[in-house]
C-alpha cells in the first residue's frame, strides 16, 4: 500500500456516506452499510474513503455510519437502523464484540449477510476479516519499544476499550512478547482505557507519568492513543527520555513523530480494509467461495490465511520520522 492515496483510479462516489442518525436512499444493485465504532475520528474517515472508492467501482450502494461517541449501545441502535432499513449486507467494526451478538444475530436471521473486521471472535457473521494475526502486530510494536528502551526499564499499555479485542489482542500479545525476550522490562500499572479519545491519552499519560516518573516506554492501541501520549511527553519535556509506539496514521501523530515525543507507528490502511470488506460481503452474496490462499485483489491481502470464519492479510507497516511521507494519509 506504500505510496497510495487511493485504492482504484476513478474518482469517488459523493454521498455515499451517512452520519449517525442518517437514512439510506436504497440505490441498485447491493445495499452495504459499514458500521464502524465511532464517526469523525482520521482513522474511520480514512476507512468512508475505502468504502466510498468500492462503491465508486461497482453498481452498490457502499456507505459508511458510526455513532458519535465510542459507545457499543449507539453502535447496536445503529445497526437496529440499518436492519430496519433492509440493507442486504453489514459490515462492522466493532466497538464490544460480545455487546453486537445479539443484534448481528438479528441481521443474520433476516437473511443480512455479517462481515465483521477488528473482530476476530465474533460469532454471528459470515466472516471477520482482519488485517494480520494480531497477535504478531503486537509483537512486532513491542520489538520495537523494547529496541528504543535497550530492553530494559518500565513500561505502559493503553486501549482504546478493554472490549476492544483487536487492542486486547495487540497488547497482549506484545506484553507475551516482552515477557519471553525481554525479561528486564516491567510493566507498570493496568490497561489504560482512554475510549479512542486523544484527550483522554492525554490525561492518563499524564497519571501514568506522574505515578512512575521512571517510565521509559507506552505503547498506543487506539488510533489517537500515541497522539495524547505524544502531548503529555512534549509538554513534560520527556522527548529524549521516553519511548512512545502504538497504531495510528501518520495524519494523527505526525507531527509527534516529528518532534521525537512519539518514536514510531504502525498501521493498515484502514481505506484497503474499508473496500475489504464491502467486496467480501459482495461475494458471500453473490455465492463467490472464499478459499484459504484467495487473492483480493487489495494490496495486503494478495494471499488471505482462512482459519475458520476469519480470514488474514499481511498488511501492516511500520512508519517512524523518515517514512512518514511515505503514507499521506
Amino acid at each position: 500500500m506504500k505510496k497510495r492515496t487511493t485504492l482504484l483510479a476513478g474518482v469517488l462516489l459523493a454521498g455515499t456516506a451517512l452520519t449517525a442518525g442518517s437514512t439510506a436512499v436504497m440505490a441498485e444493485g447491493k445495499s452495504i452499510a459499514t458500521v464502524v465504532k465511532i464517526a469523525g475520528i482520521q482513522w474511520f474517515n480514512r476507512m468512508e474513503e475505502g468504502v466510498k472508492e468500492y462503491a465508486a467501482a461497482t453498481s452498490d450502494n457502499a456507505f459508511q455510519v458510526g455513532p458519535a461517541q465510542a459507545d457499543p449501545q449507539q453502535q447496536a441502535a445503529l445497526i437496529e437502523d440499518m436492519i430496519a432499513q433492509g440493507v442486504d449486507a453489514l459490515a462492522v467494526v466493532p466497538m464490544s464484540p460480545e455487546a453486537l451478538e445479539p443484534v448481528l444475530k438479528r441481521a443474520m436471521d433476516a437473511g443480512i449477510t455479517v462481515i465483521t473486521h477488528e473482530a476476530a471472535s465474533q460469532q454471528n457473521i459470515n466472516y471477520d476479516i482482519e488485517a494480520f494475526v494480531n497477535e504478531d502486530f503486537g509483537a512486532n510494536l513491542m520489538e520495537q519499544l523494547a529496541t528504543c528502551m535497550d530492553g530494559t526499564g518500565e513500561y505502559a499499555v493503553f486501549v482504546g476499550s478493554l472490549t476492544s479485542q483487536t487492542h486486547n489482542q495487540w497488547v497482549d500479545g506484545a506484553i507475551a512478547y516482552q515477557k519471553e525476550k525481554y525479561p528486564g522490562m516491567t510493566l507498570v500499572g493496568d490497561k489504560n482505557e482512554t475510549f479512542d479519545d486523544s484527550q483522554k491519552a492525554y490525561e492518563k499519560a499524564q497519571e501514568v507519568l506522574r505515578a512512575f516518573p521512571n517510565i521509559k516506554g507506552m505503547q498506543g492501541s487506539a488510533s489517537t492513543d500515541v497522539a495524547g501520549i505524544g502531548l503529555a511527553v512534549e509538554e513534560r519535556g520527556m522527548e529524549d527520555a521516553t519511548c512512545v509506539f502504538g497504531t495510528s496514521l501518520p495524519s494523527i501523530a505526525g507531527q509527534y513523530l516529528d518532534t521525537g515525543a512519539v518514536d514510531g507507528i504502525g498501521f493498515w490502511d484502514p481505506s484497503i480494509a474499508g473496500y475489504a470488506m464491502n467486496k467480501l460481503a459482495a461475494m458471500v452474496i453473490d455465492g463467490v467461495a472464499v478459499t484459504d490462499g484467495m487473492d483480493l485483489g487489495l494490496p495486503g491481502y494478495e494471499k488471505i490465511t482462512l482459519d475458520g470464519k476469519v480470514i488474514y492479510g499481511q498488511a501492516w507497516v511500520n512508519v517512524n520520522k523518515e517514512n512518514m511521507a511515505d503514507y499521506p494519509f
